[in-house]
């Protein structure tokens, strides 16, 4: 995907965190949903720590400051895991 397709309406509107799921709801009512596993980082957060999250790069992003993980919309789009899970997936 590039920047030329991103659609103003794929921008984050809300991110929720399940000990299972991550969640992100986009500005034209999408609902994403992908496995916590696909994100480490964020498996080993706490819940207070989840819930910690910011938009950036224009709404296309998503930073947890406390766990150092960021994750953008076109990569969920695409169904795009981690690097990390996809490394760990190769090791097993």
């Amino acid at each position: 995907m590039n920047a030329s397709d991103l659609n103003p309406q794929h921008r984050v509107k809300d991110v929720r965190v399940t000990d299972e799921r991550l969640f992100v709801d986009l500005e034209d009512g999408r609902t994403i949903s992908v496995p916590l596993e696909w994100y480490p980082r964020l498996g080993k957060g706490t819940p207070e720590q989840r819930a910690n999250w910011q938009a950036v790069g224009a709404g296309w992003g998503v930073h947890w400051p406390e766990l150092d993980e960021d994750i953008n919309v076109p990569a969920l789009l695409q169904g795009k895991p981690s690097t990390e899970f996809e490394a760990a997936q190769i090791r097993t």
